[in-house]
Formats: C-alpha cells, sequence, structure tokens
C-alpha cells in the first residue's frame, strides 16, 4: 500500500484510506440515487430550489458561453445553466458517480435538455478538458464529498476561461441561533428520514457528519484564495446552512 492510500482521510466522522474514502462515498450514493431529488425535497423543505436559483443569480453567463458543473449529480444547476447559454452556448454535467449520471440523463431528457448539454463520467480532481475552456464553473453539494478538495480546485480553476467564475454552492457553519436546533434535525430527524424513505439511515447519517468536517465558510474562502481564485466571496444562506463562494480567475 503507496503512502498516500495509508493516509486518514475523513468519510464523515470515521478515519479513511484514500481508497476507502472514494469506494465509501460511491456506495453512498449509489444507494440514494434513485430517490436522490425526493430526499432534497425532503430534507430541505423544498429549499434547495431557492439555493440554486439564487446560484443562477451569479454565473455571469450570456447566450452562446459554456459551463461546467461538477459533481452535477441529477443536472438540477445543469438544466438552469442550459436556461442561460441558449441553444447556441455548451453546458457540460459531470460527475464521478455512473448512477447519479445516469438519473441526471434521464431527467434532463424528459425535459427536453440533452441538446446543447454533454455528460461525462469524471473526478473532479482531474477534469478531462483543456484548459480556459469554460465561462462559468458550479459544484452544487460536491465539494464535500472529494477527497482532495485543493487538487478539485486547481482542476476547476485550470478549466476556467481568464474572467471566468467558480460558483461552489455546499452546506456551511450556521449561525449560533440556529445551531442546536439545525443539529438536532441533523442527527435525529434525517437518519430517519433515509430509513424511512430509501432504507438507508447510514448515508443520512454520513451527510450530517460530512457538514460538520467540511470547511467552514472562511476557511473554505481561504482554500479557493490559496488555490489561485482572485476576489473571493461568499454569501450565507438560510442563516449559514448553506454558503455560496464566488472566485474568479483572472
Amino acid at each position: 500500500m503507496t503512502t498516500e492510500n495509508k493516509k486518514a482521510f475523513d468519510f464523515g466522522y470515521q478515519e479513511v484510506t484514500e481508497k476507502e474514502k472514494t469506494e465509501k462515498v460511491g456506495t453512498v450514493f449509489d444507494s440514494v440515487a434513485n430517490k436522490y431529488d425526493l430526499m432534497n425535497d425532503l430534507m430541505s423543505f423544498g429549499l434547495h430550489r431557492f439555493w440554486k436559483k439564487f446560484t443562477m443569480l451569479h454565473t455571469g453567463l450570456d447566450e452562446g458561453m459554456s459551463a461546467l458543473d461538477v459533481a452535477g449529480g441529477t443536472g438540477d444547476l445543469a438544466s438552469n445553466l442550459c436556461r442561460q447559454v441558449g441553444d447556441k452556448g455548451l453546458v457540460v454535467l459531470t460527475d464521478i458517480n455512473f448512477n447519479m449520471l445516469q438519473k441526471g440523463r434521464s431527467k434532463l431528457m424528459d425535459r427536453g435538455k440533452l441538446n446543447n448539454i454533454q455528460l461525462v463520467q469524471a473526478n473532479a480532481e482531474l477534469l478531462p478538458f483543456p484548459d480556459n475552456m469554460f465561462d462559468c464553473v458550479t459544484i452544487g453539494f460536491g465539494l464535500r464529498n472529494v477527497t482532495h478538495k485543493s487538487k478539485a480546485l486547481a482542476s476547476i480553476l485550470k478549466s476556467i476561461k481568464p474572467g471566468g467564475r467558480l460558483l461552489v454552492l455546499e452546506f456551511s457553519k450556521p449561525n449560533a441561533l440556529i445551531s442546536p436546533l439545525y443539529d438536532f434535525y441533523s442527527f435525529n430527524v434525517l437518519p430517519k428520514l433515509g430509513e424511512w424513505v430509501v432504507n438507508d439511515s447510514g448515508s443520512y447519517q454520513y451527510l450530517a457528519e460530512s457538514i460538520r468536517m467540511h470547511p467552514d465558510q472562511e476557511s473554505l474562502k481561504d482554500m479557493m484564495e490559496t488555490a489561485g481564485y482572485s476576489n473571493c466571496e461568499y454569501f450565507n444562506l438560510s442563516g449559514g446552512i448553506v454558503a455560496l463562494h464566488i472566485g474568479h480567475k483572472i
């Protein structure tokens, strides 16, 4: 086993090897893929739709431009990006998980959105695209699951055109007023909801734990600046339960 594989990585509150983390995250999304969209609505009380709409206000995209949605799952952000770039533009949807990508393909096909969307199974840490290809890159609720977040941020930066931007929509650290209630909901209600709807409480226990292990607002901003992004900023949504981070490539 290599030194890299011996290194400890977090899978929720567990410490695992790099290989184990990749396998375990894959198992989580294999398990929840079929009811991923339903669970998003249930566990966020529909708020994820507002968070995504807010993200779309900050893409800077016009018709004919190009956009990449990394770890895009079932294609919610990609579908919105498609509307912004129009028929002459290009949207690429990537996800490392085949089952999630297939669910995204089916949903986009039902919506008639596949005419200018390409689907690529790809690892966020090593994106298979030319440098300076996209005007905007989004990653919604995906960075948290990446093993090497700094590698993913660097890989994404290479793919962005000068003058383009990255939008990271992710769970973050809520304010002190709502934290106790949010913690109770996360560790007591979410796993039960997962058990009832998808017969899988463990994946939603992992969700709650992975959110706590993810860098908070300022830490993620620092990571983006270290990776080479400029003019980084973030917006707290729903009291900081979710944050939208924006970084630019100059």
